[in-house]
């Protein structure tokens, strides 16, 4: 266990450590912001690069996985060469990568640029939670540097779309990948400058089957549940999870055996790092499953643009940044597991009135559903990754926070491909078996798919019946929004029962005490 340290042996931070922050803060947001623009550039990057069909869905996830992949080796390299030293080792790739991204003039190029960079995002995710583990030493104060860093990583996805948009309008697609540069340059300008060397690295070498075997598991395991999502139940899917599930019982077991491993696994013998990560792997389950069809509503159903989303939905995101910024104050006298657990049961709220949104003028409603939710999510992410953070040693925060940030990648992706699953057999559950007067056969079996493809086959049809066609897919779609949506209100109600219960049972251990 980590040995408790009396707060008054612990240096506060000064306005020093605070313009740290803002310098973590930055390549954060970015890599949010990230993840999202690239959407909105796929039309023009497919006009001009033409890649296959195949080379469109690696340069849209290649990035996921090897963020997701590297994500745990990158943070126990931090933990033994420095975390500042990683974190510019890895600014410095991510900006050079970035520029050959922007430039890439074949699709080979853009994947193997795009893979790169989620390598280079690896290093800068775990280091930036790390360095503020360094410097925010006092529990209060690490508290709300977490909630700065949780609501620049939420929000980057929501303001990513609107930056997209705007640069996309007067720049081409390669644009997108330059706002990196810059990010990345003040980083290796100011880094050395203002955030700490390595305080007491790790001794010991990263064992390199150890990262093999991270790497595999992680990888198929995230390649197999997407491929689920895309395409159902098939044998590639299954295998890789198979193989990602082996890797995993080889990895636990190989790291039992060393003297000095990449993972430590008694860490999760500390009830609030594995009660933290368990509420943010289905958390963000429930999240992933539920923003999957909320988006597609938003786009589909009421008909706005990617660029119309993003303006709609910067109310909620701001209020998701106030509420993990504001959380720590509650976190001051209530034990922050306990704030999570009523966090959670206010996102029950949110999606619960999710549920009611129709499937006619349901925008206003979706809005503040939305912004109900939102409401508890900021304390979920600011203070579950604090709870993750806090409760391992100072020498181990970098691993802790890859764990962490693991923990979302695999939630998110497993939610989208469950609750994806799900909601897709919903919807083809609700469209009527015979189609309606005057909707052709082929028509309906068609909407069945996606209902994306339910309204490209409508605006083939006479008015009519294309009308008749959209309202039955729109009206589907709705309820299998609802039904997704319930499922993630079950799944996060559990979850507030058990942080209410766990964490009722004795107030802040000495592990999360002021270090």
């Amino acid at each position: 266990m980590t040995p408790h340290v009396p707060e008054e042996s612990v240096a506060p931070a000064n306005r020093r450590s605070w313009v740290a922050l803002a310098v973590l803060a930055l390549p954060t947001l970015l890599l949010s912001i990230d993840v999202s623009m690239l959407y909105l550039a796929l039309p023009q990057l497919t006009a001009e690069l033409r890649p296959s069909a195949t080379e469109l869905l690696w340069t849209t996830d290649v990035y996921g996985f090897m963020i997701a992949a590297f994500l745990i080796p990158m943070g126990a390299i931090g933990d033994r060469i420095g975390r500042r030293r990683l974190l510019l080792i890895g600014a410095a790739a991510f900006g050079l990568t970035s520029v050959v991204a922007a430039y890439a003039t074949t699709p080979a190029t853009l994947i193997l640029a795009r893979a790169l960079l989620g390598i280079a995002g690896a290093t800068l995710m775990p280091c930036t939670l790390g360095l503020i583990s360094d410097i925010f030493r006092v529990q209060r104060q690490r508290q709300v540097a977490i909630g700065v860093w949780a609501a620049c990583f939420s929000g980057g996805v929501t303001v990513g779309p609107v930056v997209g948009g705007l640069m996309l309008d007067r720049f081409w697609w390669g644009s997108v990948f330059l706002l990196g540069v810059p990010v990345m340059a003040l980083l290796l300008i100011a880094g050395p400058i203002l955030l700490p060397a390595a305080s007491g690295p790790r001794s010991g070498r990263v064992d390199a089957l150890s990262v093999v075997l991270s790497v595999t598991a992680i990888m198929t395991l995230v390649y197999g549940i997407k491929a689920l999502a895309a395409h159902g139940v098939a044998l590639v899917p299954l295998i890789s999870l198979l193989a990602g599930a082996v890797c995993g019982v080889v990895f636990v077991r190989r790291q039992r055996a060393l003297e000095s491993p990449m993972l430590d696994l008694s860490l999760f013998t500390r009830r609030e790092f594995s009660v933290a990560l368990t509420v943010l792997l289905f958390a963000l389950a429930a999240m992933g499953g539920a923003n999957l069809f909320i988006a597609q509503y938003l786009q589909l159903v009421v008909g706005l643009s990617p660029l119309a989303v993003g303006l709609w939905l910067l109310v909620p995101s701001a209020v998701l940044m106030v509420s993990a910024l504001t959380a720590p104050l509650l976190a001051h006298r209530i034990h922050p597991g306990r704030v999570i657990g009523f966090a959670l049961i206010v996102t029950v709220v949110g999606y619960l009135m999710v549920t009611r949104v129709p499937s006619r003028d349901g925008l206003p409603l979706l809005l503040v559903a939305l912004t109900v939710v939102h409401v508890g999510l900021g304390p979920i992410m600011s203070l579950g990754t604090d709870l993750v953070v806090g409760s391992a040693p100072p020498e181990k925060a970098g691993a802790a926070s890859a764990a962490s940030e693991t923990s979302s990648e695999l939630g998110l992706s497993s939610g989208i491909a469950t609750l994806g699953t799900l909601g897709t057999v919903v919807y083809r559950d609700q469209l009527p078996e015979a189609p309606p007067a005057g909707v052709p056969v082929e028509a309906m079996t068609g909407a069945r798919e996606t209902l994306a493809a339910g309204i490209e086959l409508a605006e083939q049809l006479p008015e009519q019946a294309g009308v008749i066609l959209i309202a039955a897919a729109r009206d589907a779609f709705t309820d299998s929004m609802a039904a997704v949506v319930l499922v993630s209100a079950g799944i996060t109600a559990s979850l507030a029962v058990m942080s209410l219960i766990v964490f009722a049972r004795r107030p802040v251990s000495s592990s999360l005490a002021k270090r």
